[in-house]
């Protein structure tokens, strides 16, 4: 490993503590040296306040340092006007000389301006230093940006023979257990993570979930549900107002407080059409818990970027099959008792 690449590695570990809190904004990290050694460094902490490289430079004790100094970061440097100043123009202001970038960003208020403006006022810039790596950490704010809908983590739990639930037509009869307890708390880490969780009708009438954040510490996800003609019933969680929901829906509806009412066309394909409105909304990640239907949507439409499938121990023989996957699986890991695999559609 080079030193630029330590340096970036180093970028990288603090931008991840962002995890979580800064989205819809990406998670970046910044180092500063000087002689070889790490004088200032910050993050991206929460969204909206101070950049990567603010709280790496206001770290530094001895700031005439910054004259003879290299700044790291994983991401382009800003350069326009968003919920802070630019970060290009304080790097040009405290005249630091040298500058190693991880990637392009790619939203187009950015896109090359930030290096740009650096090269102009005569900072050397170099980019390209743990490329893929620095791509990897905000898949969630790249495909946002360059596919205009947000990345689609796809989640369901499945039994040794290929089954997600048992055949039921009422909510009397409760939903089939199949992932074990260290894999649901490992679920509601994930659902911490990401900024949005969906399911469909018949999810949501057979099982009446509350999709929150409660066997761990952690902010719980916008709700998204599809509910056609407003079949599920009002005193059901997804309605308590106590978070964020979207309803996608074919019957015109007044918006609530924390319950937004969104009319779509059930006779054209959903997905494109729920895609555009997440997007619009500023949603960048959605874990998607649905049923058989909802989950197939995304994948016959290729609207996915990950599948992650806990599969038990367990065979029942009949029941409501799950999704296939004509792909294998990237990774393979034990969770306790049950087996997850993780898919990614390249």
């Amino acid at each position: 490993m080079t030193e630029q690449e330590k340096y970036m590695k180093r970028c990288l570990e603090l931008a991840a503590k962002g995890f979580g809190n800064v989205a819809p904004n990406p998670m970046v990290g910044s180092v500063i040296v000087y002689n070889n050694e790490i004088i200032g460094e910050g993050y991206h902490q929460q969204y909206g306040q101070a950049h990567a490289e603010v709280n790496a430079i206001q770290s530094v004790k001895d700031k005439s340092l910054l004259k003879k100094a290299t700044l790291y970061v994983n991401l382009e440097p800003c350069s326009h006007f968003g919920k802070t100043p630019p970060c290009a123009d304080l790097i040009i202001e405290h005249k630091i000389p040298y500058v190693v970038i991880g990637t392009i960003d790619s939203f187009a208020q950015v896109c090359g301006r930030g290096i740009e403006k650096l090269t102009k006022a005569g900072v050397d810039v170099k980019v390209g230093v743990l490329e893929d790596e620095c791509k990897e950490l905000n898949k969630r704010f790249f495909t946002f940006q360059e596919k205009k809908r947000p990345y689609i983590i796809l989640k369901w739990a499945q039994t040794a023979d290929g089954f997600i639930d048992k055949v039921r037509t009422d909510n009397t009869s409760p939903p089939l257990q199949i992932s074990n307890e260290a894999a649901q708390k490992l679920v509601h880490t994930w659902r911490s993570q990401e900024q949005a969780i969906m399911v469909g009708k018949n999810t949501a009438l057979l099982d009446n979930p509350q999709l929150t954040v409660r066997k761990v510490e952690g902010k719980n996800p916008i709700r998204i549900v599809t509910d056609k003609k407003l079949s599920i019933p009002k005193d059901y969680f997804l309605f308590d107002k106590t978070v964020p929901t979207i309803v996608f829906t074919d019957i015109e509806m007044p918006s609530e407080t924390n319950l937004d009412f969104v009319k779509i066309n059930f006779d054209e394909k959903m997905i494109p059409q729920i895609m555009q409105e997440l997007y619009k909304r500023n949603i960048q990640s959605v874990i998607v818990e649905g049923g058989y239907n909802v989950l197939n949507s995304f994948i016959s439409d290729d609207c996915w970027d990950e599948a992650r499938v806990f599969i038990s121990q367990e065979h029942i023989h009949s029941g409501i099959n799950a999704p296939e996957m004509l792909l294998k699986p990237e990774s393979k890991e034990s969770i306790d008792t049950n087996t997850l695999l993780l898919y990614r559609n390249s």
